[in-house]
């Protein structure tokens, strides 16, 4: 099959055919940097991340943008509550979310435009709305006019009588489910100038405006939170389309991280940083865990999912490791058929990762019948899988990040797997007294031993 993807304005799975043959362009809303990010924040990027690995695996060139909001309410308020000029603390919170992103995996984008950048771009299309009836302007303000354009709600699905954008309502606004495009400038706040006075831009027009920048208007996919869906998409849809931009071809949307049922988000106090989760979990286990679920599923995020997440990897981690060490180096070949199927399925990892597990399994079959043509048919495969999802752990960013612990861990898994072959020679001898052990000796060592259809395999305690 082609590509497929989840399109949440037409509510189906349908066929991603680009605009332009060979190339895909897509717009991806990224981080409000107003504090430090957590995996929630992160999901969203592992998920693009994966697609954009995905489309270019497929042969498409990728012209993939994602922006950076550095001037918000929230960005103002909490440089203000900290004494600090707002520019430095969105520099400081915005070159935390690169450390996480690099940290994480992830490919950097084509371009990370600012919002700051493009205040011209902005003004130009607040200008073009005002003219055209779809806008006004009030007292500083300006304001986009939700019922000039018929088919708003078309996105989210929302009733323009029972809906609400978030916002107070100015003096100015004629209606209250109208949303702001400019904001006259308050005491001690920045401010650009504009036709309409000092102030600065609304969250929705920025994005607008840079996707018209970059990519024009028309292009392929738009992604984001499914918590952007409404308000911010959806104005974001109805502003550009009113002013003649035919906007997105595909909508994404990634469903969250929650915890304790709740999405996890500052507001709450329920975050778990990058920080302080690679403090005890190697990022590319971290990174394993976090894309493993459908997109559009959410997370429910615990220890205890982490930790079996983490125990996942490291089989498959053993097994590669395994093989490297009997047959030299893994090379990266072609993908398993079923493996690209459940990827061009709406990027189906849960199915694609169950494949890289079958591969695993056979593969440490193949090593156990001393069968090097199997294991290195399993390997190759597993390395290519892993390749593809960003969480090879040959690639030079994993490795040098972590050479000493995975020499450490090669030595470990050949003394293991030493111990192992005589367990497996005594319950053969059925001596369990010595099996037994062997297990003992190990588990006192923080190593759990799993017996399975294809031999034993071991991983960490947690």
């Amino acid at each position: 099959m082609t590509l497929h993807l989840y399109d949440t304005s037409t509510r189906s799975v349908r066929p991603f055919v680009p605009l332009v043959p060979g190339k895909v362009s897509m717009y991806v809303c990224g981080a409000t940097v107003q504090g430090i990010p957590h995996i929630g924040h992160t999901r969203s990027s592992l998920v693009f991340d994966v697609l954009n690995r995905w489309l270019v695996y497929s042969g498409y060139e990728v012209s993939y943008v994602r922006n950076v909001t550095d001037i918000d309410d929230k960005i103002l308020t909490k440089a203000a509550d900290a004494h600090r000029p707002w520019w430095e603390w969105a520099t400081t919170h915005e070159r935390a979310f690169i450390e996480a992103y690099r940290v994480l995996g992830c490919l950097p984008p084509s371009i990370e435009p600012r919002a700051t950048g493009h205040i011209p771009q902005m003004i130009s299309m607040i200008e073009q709305l005002i003219e055209t009836g779809h806008a006004y302007a009030a007292g500083g303000d300006a304001y986009f006019a939700v019922r000039s354009l018929p088919d708003y709600g078309k996105l989210s699905g929302q009733q323009i009588d029972e809906m609400t954008q978030g916002e107070s309502l100015g003096a100015g606004k004629r209606d209250s489910a109208d949303f702001t495009l400019w904001k006259a400038a308050k005491p001690g706040e920045p401010a650009w100038e504009s036709p309409w006075g000092p102030g600065r831009p609304g969250w929705h027009i920025e994005c607008s405006a840079m996707a018209r920048a970059y990519l024009g208007a028309e292009f392929d996919i738009h992604g984001g939170g499914l918590d952007l869906v409404f308000p911010h998409h959806e104005n974001e849809r109805a502003q550009s389309n009113a002013a003649g931009d035919s906007f997105a071809r595909f909508w994404l949307h990634n469903h969250w991280v929650t915890l304790a049922g709740e999405k996890m988000s500052k507001s709450l106090g329920n975050t778990a940083t990058i920080d302080s989760i690679t403090s005890h979990t190697r990022p590319i286990a971290l990174r394993y865990y976090l894309i493993g679920a459908h997109y559009r599923s959410p997370i429910e995020y615990s220890q205890h999912a982490l930790a079996d997440a983490v125990t996942a990897f490291e089989r498959v981690q053993a097994f590669l490791f395994r093989a490297a060490d009997r047959l030299g180096a893994v090379e990266i070949g072609l993908l398993p058929s079923d493996f690209v199927q459940a990827m061009d399925d709406d990027l189906a990892l849960p199915r694609a990762l169950a494949v890289l597990h079958d591969y695993v399994r056979a593969g440490n079959s193949a090593v156990a019948a001393v069968d090097d043509a199997g294991t290195r048919t399993a390997a190759t495969a597993v390395r290519s899988m892993l390749a593809v999802l960003g969480i090879d752990p040959f690639d030079p960013q994993w490795s040098q990040a972590s050479s000493d612990s995975d020499s450490l861990r090669r030595a470990t898994d050949a003394l293991v797997v030493a111990m192992l072959a005589q367990r497996a020679e005594a319950r053969a001898a059925k001596d369990f007294a010595t099996s037994d052990q062997i297990r003992d000796q190990l588990a006192h060592a923080g190593i759990v031993v799993e017996d399975g259809r294809d031999g034993a395999t071991w991983s960490l305690a947690h």
